[in-house]
């Protein structure tokens, strides 16, 4: 047993456990942001945290029509750039909250007026320090490289923040059975995944609106853990270059949650069969051709999690399947700290 399959399985109780003390935080929060409208929204994060970013950022944009930018943080870091701060909402996301080039941006926007929030595992980090305010992740110590937990208990956060700034009925009454799914997506069998990438060594995954950062996240997983040169693309951009490299046996890996992108996602799913590639394609109960099964979150917009809940499972059984160890990755180490 490994402590990322370990972790991995904590995942429900750390999301029962978030959703259940965060409330009162992300109302508070969410009562801020409405009464003083922010002038912009940025997110600060690296690795699976950004990808967490990307998915709480694509649910802001899509939920509530506002548009968020990922900071280059070598703006503040390495160019000091003049950034105008008064009014801007600053959404930074970390398990350790260690690394200067998230701590040194955070603490330049509070400084500056913005409204900073760190969504933390770790609440006395220099990050959390730093925040105007901090939501704790409250997920547990995470000792594995490779984050499981953390990254689904971000994603819940920046959900239940969408949720009570928006004051939306739909995800506040569908969030408290998100533990639930979690729970049955662990058991979900995804041995297929397993048994066809054994002994890839390229693969292209495949996601759109909010799946697009589950696919980014599943990409850097079978990187670190499984050493396979994997890519993550929108479905809508495979035909902009990435194709010319497609052919036969090549393997791609296709997350198709229900939703509006879900048509397009099947339709090129088929196509990549039809030019020989070797699909894998993750989809709901009752979707043809789908060889992974996606348990249904209890929400459209929240199937992403349940889908990237089962992914983990597979990518550790792929680690060991390969030979490899999951919790020991070559040349990486838990906390990061970057510049």
């Amino acid at each position: 047993m490994t402590l990322m399959l370990d972790e991995a399985r904590e995942a429900p109780a750390a999301i029962a456990r978030l959703l259940g003390a965060c409330r009162e935080e992300c109302g508070d929060l969410g009562a801020h942001l409405r009464a003083h409208s922010p002038a912009g929204i940025l997110t600060i994060a690296r690795g699976s945290s950004d990808h967490a970013a990307q998915h709480t950022a694509y649910l802001i944009m899509s939920r509530l029509g506002r548009l968020v930018t990922s900071l280059p943080m070598s703006l503040v870091t390495l160019y000091q750039a003049p950034l105008a701060r008064p009014g801007l909402l600053v959404l930074a996301f970390s398990q350790s909250g260690q690394s200067p080039d998230l701590v040194d941006p955070v603490r330049y926007f509070t400084q500056g007026g913005a409204t900073t929030v760190a969504l933390v595992n770790d609440a006395a980090s220099p990050l959390a320090r730093e925040a105007a305010r901090v939501l704790p992740l409250r997920a547990g110590e995470e000792r594995s490289v490779a984050a499981t937990k953390t990254f689904i208990a971000q994603v819940a956060a920046g959900m239940a923040i969408v949720s009570a700034w928006g004051e939306d009925p739909e995800l506040e009454r569908a969030l408290p059975h998100l533990p639930d799914c979690l729970e049955s997506a662990l058991a979900a069998d995804w041995s297929a995944g397993v048994e066809a990438l054994v002994h890839a060594n390229r693969l292209f995954i495949l996601g759109r609106g909010p799946g697009l950062a589950i696919a980014t996240e599943a990409a850097l997983k079978m990187k670190e853990t499984c050493g396979i040169h994997a890519e993550a693309y929108s479905g809508a951009e495979l035909h902009h270059g990435p194709m010319a490299i497609v052919e036969e046996g090549f393997h791609v890996l296709v997350f198709a949650p229900r939703g509006p992108a879900q048509a397009g996602l099947l339709s090129l799913a088929e196509d990549l069969r039809k030019r020989g590639a070797r699909v894998l394609l993750a989809a709901p109960p009752g979707v043809p051709g789908a060889t992974l099964p996606l348990v249904p979150g209890p929400h459209g917009d929240l199937d992403t999690l349940p889908a990237i809940q089962s992914f983990y499972v597979m990518v550790e059984a792929l680690s060991r399947a390969r030979g490899l160890d999951p919790d020991h990755p070559p040349h990486l180490s838990k906390v990061t700290r970057t510049r």
